[in-house]
């Protein structure tokens, strides 16, 4: 029964069908399903499967973006259950992710942001247009290992730089583990901005996070 159950999750995902995926959520909880295995044995195996199509070339952003906000949905869903049972999702790393200052592009930066929650990150996105104090500000707050910026104009990705030289400045730098992202990112860019992390998608995205905090 459970079985039949956690494919059920996977394909929701795997259609990026958030109601059906809150649906199946809800009825795992009233069958007494522990959520940690609606959410490994089920719902995330949606996603490394729409993850590993991506990366094939045979699945494409909207379906990543669709499976992204599913899994959102049911983990949502699910978490007050997790908590009801003091069991808390194993945390991986606290990631600050932010779109920088000067740029307004939502959709990249809050696609990384979703998968990094589903694959187990606590997550503080603090959206777009972000100033680097601000930035740097949240990730000494909540202790983050991670600080993530996107950029989508090569105008606005001189900001990375900003945040990074600041690191240096305050003595933070070795603190937090610094990724960059954004369609004018280049290897280059992350080598001459001395980022630790870089990735062209969502998945690689957080392939590049669990290797900066030692779990890959």
């Amino acid at each position: 029964m459970s079985e039949q159950l956690f494919q059920k999750m996977a394909q929701s995902i795997i259609d990026g069908d958030s109601d059906a995926a809150v649906a199946l959520a809800r009825e795992s909880i009233a069958t007494g399903i522990h959520p940690l295995d609606a959410i490994t044995k089920g719902f995330v195996m949606g996603v490394n499967t729409v993850g590993d199509a991506f990366g094939r070339g045979e699945a494409f952003l909207p379906e990543l973006v669709m499976a992204g906000e599913a899994m959102k949905a049911a983990v949502a869903t699910l978490d007050p259950e997790l908590k009801r049972r003091g069991s808390e999702r194993k945390i991986l790393g606290k990631v600050v992710i932010a779109t920088v200052e000067g740029d307004i592009h939502e959709i990249g930066k809050s696609l990384v942001a979703t998968m990094f929650g589903a694959s187990g990150f606590d997550v503080y996105d603090l959206g777009v247009d972000v100033a680097p104090d601000k930035i740097i500000g949240k990730a000494i707050e909540v202790n983050a290992d991670i600080i993530a910026m996107s950029a989508l104009l090569t105008t606005t990705m001189v900001k990375q730089k900003e945040v990074i030289e600041e690191l240096e400045k305050e003595g933070l730098r070795g603190k937090f583990k610094v990724m960059v992202g954004g369609a004018p990112v280049t290897r280059d860019w992350v080598k001459a901005i001395g980022a630790d992390g870089y990735s062209e998608d969502a998945i690689g995205a957080v392939t590049a996070a669990k290797q900066l905090v030692g779990v890959a």
